[in-house]
């Protein structure tokens, strides 16, 4: 996990078309993610941007895919919130 000074970025690895949409924790570092949307005209990407906008309780537009669009694992960035928030948040699922 990276902090910066407005932002964090951290990794994510995502499984699409599960049965609903849901943080998993972390595993080895990454934030494993289950998204009920399949991988097609960026669907499970835009699910994925709404689910940790809610997870995380900030706006859409501060929730970013830095790298790995087209992949299962990505780099996101979130504005607003600190590396420790994000800790704490997975720590509770």
């Amino acid at each position: 996990m990276q902090e910066r000074s407005d932002a964090v970025r951290f990794s994510v690895r995502v499984t699409p078309r599960s049965p609903r949409s849901s943080v998993s924790g972390v595993h080895a570092g990454v934030l494993k993610v289950k998204i009920s949307a399949a991988p097609v005209d960026g669907a499970a990407n835009e699910e994925l941007v709404a689910l940790l906008a809610e997870w995380l309780g900030v706006a859409r537009r501060d929730v970013r895919i830095v790298n790995g669009e087209a992949s299962r694992s990505k780099l996101v960035e979130v504005g607003g919130v600190t590396a420790d928030a994000v800790r704490r948040r997975a720590d509770e699922d």
